[in-house]
């Protein structure tokens, strides 16, 4: 069965973007990588996606999504592949910014590569949404925004930065973006290690595709609450283990989509913000 989704009437080219990540995401699902919803057909305007009848998530698929989500953020190092931050799928239209946010409003942020995280993520991601804030109707107040310029040249120094390389990411992995279905027979495309002994695999929809930091994708899971996150954890960790101190460096990777947010939804989500700014200054 297939799922038509709706594109914004001013953004036909969100069809294409989509599709672009999607099945880019896909490709290490032959090799253990999470499980991608397939694309039927895609045009400016026109997105077909396969449609996920959703189940109920346990404990061991979790820990399988987990595992499988390390094997698709590792698999640009694996096949020898060392993009620059930033870098966007093969497909994705030329000339069209990448998107962040809702279907309904979307915005756009920067296309430019770089090969320090930080430079790449203060510029491409924090100042588009700095920018918009100042001219919001809840923009931040004069000591708020200094704490995020602050916050900003800080990431953009390449002081955060670390050894990781560029990964597979999909960009907007909150709790929503992961939908949970009875594994086709056979495993599914998703492969063993993607699948729970209960027959459940997660399914990755909705991206915001690019070659980024996988820390990213695993605070976006904590940030409104995936169910057995910990046995994600705990797959993912066993599979590819991260750097130690991962816990600390999560309001360093939440701080983008609590931004998103803030800019998007209003001043409901300045504090919480704000209290991920404080803690990225003491890291």
């Amino acid at each position: 069965m297939t799922h038509r989704k709706s594109v914004p009437a001013d953004r036909p080219e969100a069809a294409m973007v989509e599709a672009a990540g999607l099945r880019w995401l896909a490709e290490p699902v032959q090799s253990g990588g999470a499980a991608v919803v397939q694309v039927r057909a895609a045009a400016p305007g026109m997105l077909e996606l396969e449609e996920i009848v959703e189940a109920r998530p346990d404990p061991e698929a979790a820990e399988a999504f987990g595992a499988a989500l390390a094997i698709t953020h590792r698999s640009l190092a694996e096949q020898g592949q060392t993009p620059p931050f930033g870098a966007l799928p093969a497909e994705h239209p030329e000339g069209v910014a990448p998107f962040f946010g809702p279907a309904e409003d979307l915005r756009d942020v920067g296309a430019g590569t770089h090969d320090s995280w930080g430079a790449f993520h203060a510029a491409e991601r924090i100042d588009p949404l700095l920018a918009e804030l100042d001219v919001a109707p809840w923009a931040a107040d004069v000591e708020s925004r200094t704490l995020l310029q602050r916050v900003r040249d800080r990431i953009a120094s390449g002081a955060l930065d670390d050894d990781e390389p560029p990964a597979r990411i999909h960009g907007d992995l909150w709790a929503g973006n992961v939908l949970w279905r009875a594994a086709p027979r056979g495993g599914g495309v998703s492969g063993a290690s993607g699948t729970g002994p209960g027959g459940v695999e997660a399914v990755l929809i909705d991206p915001a595709a690019h070659a980024g930091h996988r820390e990213a994708d695993l605070a976006m899971l904590q940030l409104f609450g995936l169910p057995h996150l910990d046995r994600v954890m705990q797959g993912y960790q066993r599979t590819a283990p991260l750097r130690d101190g991962v816990e600390g460096r999560v309001p360093l990777h939440q701080l983008f989509p609590l931004l998103a947010h803030w800019a998007l939804f209003g001043p409901g989500y300045a504090a919480p913000t704000l209290r991920a700014a404080e803690s990225v200054l003491r890291l």
